[in-house]
Parts: C-alpha cells; structure tokens; sequence
C-alpha cells in the first residue's frame, strides 16, 4: 500500500520529491493543513509566514528541476525552534522580552538547511529562553502532548518534539543545554540527537548557558534523525567553539553487534546512594532492562556498572547553567533591543521594570540563583564547586569509555508528567533533569530513541550516550536497537489523539 505524505518519512518524502512523484508545492501543503487541523489543539507553533514559504518552495522546485537541490533531503519541510536566529522571521524565544523580534541575520544551521534545499515551514514553542522542562514556561501558552493532551511534551523543545510526533513536520531542530532535545523526544516518542559540543555551530542560536548549549535534530526515527544531523554538523568560523575538522560523509546506518559493549548506570535504575536522587520508575526501569536484555540477547556484552559521580550532575548543572544565564541575559535591558517597559520615569526605572516586566518567573529564578552564586563571597563555595564536580563528571565518563562503546540508560525517571503539576514542584522537575544534564556538562553526544508505552499509554525512551565526536557510533547502535525493537505505534495512530 502506498504511504501518504505524512506517513513517509523524511527520507522517502526526500526521495519521491527528487523522483517527481509528489511536487514540492504539494507536500508543503499538506503539511500546513496539517498544522492548521491540529494547532489549536495541540499548540506546538509559534509563528508562520505562509507568504514567505510558499516563496521558498519555488525556489526549491526551480532547484531540484535544474539540479541545484540534490540532497536526500531536498524539498523537505522542517519545523525550527523559536530561540533559533531567522532572518525576517520572528525570533521570540518564548518571552514578552523578544515579542517583537526580528533579526536581521540568520543562524549558520538555517544557512546549512537552505544549502540542502529545504524548506523551514516556522517557528516551534519552547519554554522561555529554554529554561524549563515542560513547554509550561513559555510566555505564549503551553503546548500539549499529542499522546494525550492532559499532559506535558516535555521541554525546553517541546513544541519541535510535538511537531514532528504530531505530523506538522517530518523534521525539526531543537536546542539542548541539559537535555532539552532528548527529553522531550522522549515524552513525545520520537528520535532526538544531543551532538557533541562543537558539532554543530551555536551561531544564531540565542544563548542559555553557553558552554553546554548544542543545537541538534529530531526526527520520527533514527535514519531520519542522521540525514538532519548531516545537514547541520561541521565547522563553522562564526563559532569560536566549533569543532574544526572535515565535512562529515554520510554513511549507512549499522552496526556489529556481536562487538557491541554497552554500560548500563545501575545507580540510574534502582540503587541510587542517595534517598533524594532522582530514580527511574518501575515502568522506565523496566524498558531500560528490556532494552539491555535484546542487546545482550543479539550478541552485545552487557554490563551494569556504577557511576557516583553523575548524582551529583543536577546540583552543578543549575548551579553553572543558571550562572551562564545571568550572564547572558544581561543583555536585555531594554536599551539596545527587545521589549522596554512604558510605565519607566528614569534609566534606572527603565532597566528594573523592563526586565521585571519582560522576563517570566522561572527565568527571573534562575537570573537570581546565577547572580547569588557569581556573587562576591560565594563564587568559591558554589560555581567553582560546581566547575570541579563538571571535570569530575567528565573524568567519570572518560573512564567508562576507555572500556565500553557507549551508555544506555533512561532519559528521564518518569513518563510525561500531567499539565501543571511539575510547576507546583519545581525542585522535582529539576531532579528530573539529573539523567541528561551530565552529557552537557560532558560535552558528549546523546541520542534518545522510544522503546516503549506506558500502561498509561504514554512513549519512554532510552538514551544512548557516545564519546565525544562518536556520533557515528551513537547512530549505528541506535539504528540497531531500532530494528531489533521493531515497530512502534506513533502518535498520530492514536484513535482519538491526532
């Protein structure tokens, strides 16, 4: 049976599109009834300019038809992160502070896409200026699960996650500072890909805590996810921190199984040294055991082994995160560029109420925090704490490589939680974080990939971790477990969701 538009994946939407069976003009179409269907419900998009698209799908036709675009993903819709720098194109990262921003200039990773011959259909929710797990945070309304709309996609890039889950986009980009790509993915039930930092430019990409902010694809499952990723990895001389190293070739997807040594953290699952540290429930434990035991059943060397050092990952994670924040958010003081209060008598009035007005409460939290532990007399005993227990986290991981491929573990100890309920417990959702936040403070790639539903009915996902610059690896091993897992149903199959 032939699939329609939305059932093909990127790759075989990529494919007809080269071949002529389907027109770009067509597909991009389809898509945006799509989101027009469903965007009132599920509220993944944040801006659109119809005007604009249909504009660039022209020109991508124009480009395949002379053979300009030829590319795997030429003609492909991709739904973009709304802290992701786009010219002409609203750039809010989900606060009254950028409202009414348009930059001038674009980030290197939409240069890369429009290189490719794709086509960006807008820009996706996200919690404001990234700082959040829930898409709750975002000044423009929450976004909801399309496995069930009682409860949260998860966050910071939950609108990007929801797009593709949904079938408003075969693809997106998402942003990931401490998991934010991966959470999400796993909440929405879809492939997400933290990429080594230095992998992918950050220029363009509005920043959170530089030195763990990384821009990376999701994708409905792990070839797609890899094609994205191709687009947009490689060096950049706008970016400081990119890795510099030659174009990366695209390779297939596979794997030696048999030569195949996973570590599974066994202190992640059921033994944690510590009574207040975040723990996978019964159902994630569960799929993570089960994920191991098909590895192991298939030839892979299994071993449950213990890493003490990640419990202390969240604590420091906030601590250097919310220190970068301060930092950078400093710069919208309503002065240069962004909202600026109307009510302000004075320069000093104008920078209090701006700021006060124009920042949400958890952004407005974090600023706190980061300024307290930057602070004169407290710079010791918190952020540089906090830098010692970082380099002891990487020590940790750099070990464990020197004997294993990669690192399965869960991406977070619960499924998606309901709407509301991790705002009234914040410190719960941010111990929710403690199983992907050491991949940033490591600068590893990560990748979280479904594995199964809930009782609930709700996607989980496991995380598989890579060391640096291994995204290769961390593909092959995904792609593998993929096919060894095999079907599972999707959100837009859902009777009554989608």
């Amino acid at each position: 049976m032939n699939k329609t538009v939305l059932e093909m994946s990127a790759l075989e939407l990529g494919k007809s599109l080269r071949q002529g069976a389907i027109g770009v003009e067509e597909a991009t179409g389809i898509y945006i009834n799509r989101i027009r269907e469903i965007e009132p419900r599920l509220h993944a998009f944040l801006h659109m300019d119809e005007d604009k698209v249909y504009t660039r799908v022209r020109e991508v036709e124009e480009g395949i038809a002379n053979g300009k675009y030829t590319g795997a993903l030429a003609g492909v819709p991709v739904a973009i992160k709304d802290n992701i720098c786009t010219k002409g194109l609203r750039t809010t990262c989900g606060s009254k502070m950028l409202e009414d921003f348009i930059p001038g200039y674009q980030a290197e990773v939409i240069n890369r896409l429009e290189a490719a011959g794709m086509i960006v259909l807008g820009k996706t929710n996200m919690d404001e200026f990234a700082m959040g797990s829930t898409t709750e945070t975002s000044a423009f309304g929450v976004t909801r699960n399309p496995w069930n709309e009682e409860y949260v996609p998860g966050g910071s890039s939950g609108g990007s996650c929801v797009a593709v889950a949904s079938g408003e986009a075969p693809l997106a980009l998402g942003s990931d500072t401490g998991g934010s790509i991966r959470q999400p993915a796993s909440h929405c039930g879809v492939v997400g890909l933290k990429p080594t930092y230095g992998r992918v430019s950050r220029y363009g990409l509005v920043a959170y805590a530089s030195s763990m902010d990384q821009i990376g694809p999701i994708g409905r499952n792990v070839a797609d996810c890899k094609a994205l990723y191709e687009v947009i990895a490689g060096y950049d001389v706008k970016d400081s921190t990119s890795y510099m190293e030659a174009a990366l070739k695209q390779e297939s997807v596979g794997c030696e199984k048999k030569a195949l040594r996973i570590a599974v953290p066994k202190n992640y699952l059921y033994s944690p040294s510590k009574a207040d540290t975040a723990r996978a429930d019964g159902e994630v434990s569960a799929a993570i055991e089960q994920a191991a035991k098909l590895f192991e059943q298939n030839g892979a060397k299994v071993d449950y082994i213990s890493m003490p050092m990640t419990e202390y990952a969240a604590q420091a994670y906030y601590v250097i995160a919310c220190a970068e924040a301060s930092s950078n958010l400093a710069r919208f003081d309503g002065v240069k560029y962004g909202y600026r209060s109307r009510e302000a008598q004075n320069l000093h009035e104008m920078y209090r109420r701006s700021r006060t007005e124009g920042f949400g409460a958890e952004v407005k939290k974090r600023i706190l925090v980061g300024a307290y532990a930057l602070s004169e007399g407290y710079y010791d005993a918190y952020y540089l704490k906090a830098l010692k227990a970082k380099a002891l986290i990487k020590a940790e991981f750099d070990k464990v490589f020197e004997e294993y491929d990669c690192i399965l573990a869960p991406v977070a100890p619960t499924t998606a939680p309901r709407l509301g309920e991790s705002l009234i417990e914040p410190l719960k959702m941010y111990q929710g974080d403690a199983y992907t936040v050491a991949v940033n403070l490591a600068g590893l790639p990560a990748i979280s990939v479904p594995c199964a539903l809930s009782e609930k009915g709700l996607p989980i996902g496991l995380q598989l971790i890579a060391n640096s610059f291994e995204e290769e690896k961390l593909f092959a091993v995904a792609a593998e477990y993929e096919a060894l897992r095999g079907v599972m149903p999707t959100a837009m199959e859902q009777k009554g969701r989608c």
